[in-house]
C-alpha cells in the first residue's frame, strides 16, 4: 500500500503554516499589504497551489487589493484637500519648478 506524503498544512488564508500567520487585512499599512500581495501573485504563478490553496490564496489577494485601493484613495483625497481640491497633473508641477 502507498502512501502519498501529508500535504502541506495550509491556514485558512491559503498560505502554509510554516509562515507567520497573516494579520487581518485591515490591520496591515499599504505597505505591508503590498509586500504581501506581491508575495501571492509569485505563489499563484508558480502553478503549484492546489485548487483549494489558491482559492484561499486568490480570497486573500482580493482582500488585499482593495485594502490598496481603499487606502489610495484615501491619499488621493488628502491630496485633493492639500491641493485645495485640484489635482495639478506631473507634468505641470515638474515644469513649474
Amino acid at each position: 500500500m502507498s502512501r502519498r506524503p501529508p500535504a502541506s498544512p495550509v491556514s485558512h488564508l491559503g498560505v502554509l503554516s510554516s509562515a507567520p500567520m497573516s494579520k487581518p487585512a485591515a490591520e496591515l499599512t499599504f505597505e505591508q499589504a503590498l509586500q504581501e500581495l506581491e508575495k501571492i501573485v509569485t505563489r499563484m504563478e508558480t502553478g503549484e497551489l492546489s485548487l483549494e490553496q489558491a482559492l484561499a490564496t486568490h480570497k486573500r489577494g482580493l482582500e488585499l487589493a482593495r485594502l490598496c485601493h481603499q487606502q489610495l484613495e484615501a491619499a488621493r483625497e488628502q491630496v485633493k484637500v492639500l491641493e485645495g481640491e485640484v489635482l495639478k497633473p506631473l507634468a505641470d508641477s515638474a515644469a513649474s519648478e
